[in-house]
């Protein structure tokens, strides 16, 4: 699948990701769905790792996780306590704060990752490229502004500092993403089972603490949106790594075509959760549209 193409679907199954984890948190405990979310995720992969040892041959390559040694493990490890950082905050954001202000607050991850893609990477997008990043970042920033009328204060709400801290990690591991499986050599089933193996560990300890209650914490329901959330994540993620192991595809590029979700999240918000100011955010929605077409059509192809 063409690299451009993978980053648009990702974008669609992200955007249900982000519905579901909506769901999952709204007026529920965080910590159990994180943990449960993960550990739904670990499970696809450790069954499909158990069957390719016991009958070697049966999976495609495409779902095959390759050998490693300690060093590779410690670097998917690494990855893995990224993100983990990343969702503990966004996922207590999304709690509090409507989805149609979180997920264009995240979307300005792109921001950050090319910032770093272009001082780590030295990645060089076109004067077009250029156009469609600004438009769709410039219209992420109208639909946060468009939060105020909500009575959301940026500078002074934590859950909105919360999102942002989760955000600049995102745009960190977007940049170790394209370091691990452009230039280390990881495969995308290598990648993406060990991430999510290692994420279920370090959630662990924070599982055990809320069951035994060793913080104040609200109390858990579970909701069928949970394993939705990882098998969302699962698809979105697989499209993700494959369009970032395109020796052609630039990681900014990938990651702002990515945060077309969106435009999945803000139509979800509104219609399943019934959040405000639908009309006024539309213009800056549609800019998104602009600025993803532009991004398209500037590529040399």
């Amino acid at each position: 699948m063409n690299w451009i193409v993978a980053s648009l679907v990702a974008a669609f199954f992200l955007g249900i990701y982000e519905l579901c984890t909506k769901h999952a948190v709204r007026e529920n405990a965080v910590v159990p769905v994180l943990c449960l979310s993960t550990l739904c995720a670990a499970s696809v992969w450790l069954s499909l790792m158990a069957v390719a040892a016991a009958a070697p041959g049966v999976l495609p390559a495409a779902l095959r996780v390759a050998p490693l040694g300690w060093a590779e493990h410690l670097q998917l490890a690494l990855k893995s306590a990224i993100v983990a950082g990343s969702w503990m905050f966004t996922y207590f954001a999304m709690k509090h704060l409507p989805v149609s202000i979180t997920s264009p607050i995240r979307a300005t991850g792109p921001i950050w990752t090319l910032a770093g893609a272009l001082v780590v990477l030295a990645e060089r997008p076109t004067w077009l490229e250029w156009l469609g990043i600004a438009t769709t970042l410039a219209s992420f920033v109208g639909l946060s502004l468009a939060g105020r009328r909500e009575g959301i204060r940026f500078h002074r709400d934590r859950w909105i500092g919360y999102m942002v801290a989760g955000t600049l990690l995102g745009a960190v591991s977007a940049l170790y993403d394209k370091f691990l499986l452009a230039q280390a050599g990881f495969t995308v089933p290598t990648v993406q089972a060990w991430f999510s193996i290692y994420l279920a560990v370090l959630f662990l300890p924070l599982a055990i603490g809320w069951k035994r209650r060793w913080w104040v914490r609200n109390e858990f329901h579970w909701r069928w949106s949970i394993p939705c959330i990882a098998a969302m994540l699962l698809i979105s993620d697989y499209l993700y790594f494959g369009a970032l192991r395109d020796p052609e595809s630039l990681v900014s590029l990938v990651s702002s075509l990515r945060r077309g979700s969106t435009l999945v999240a803000f139509a979800g918000g509104l219609w399943l959760f019934g959040e405000a100011n639908g009309r006024r955010k539309l213009p800056a929605v549609l800019g998104v549209l602009v600025g993803i077409v532009l991004t398209i059509f500037g590529r040399p192809w």
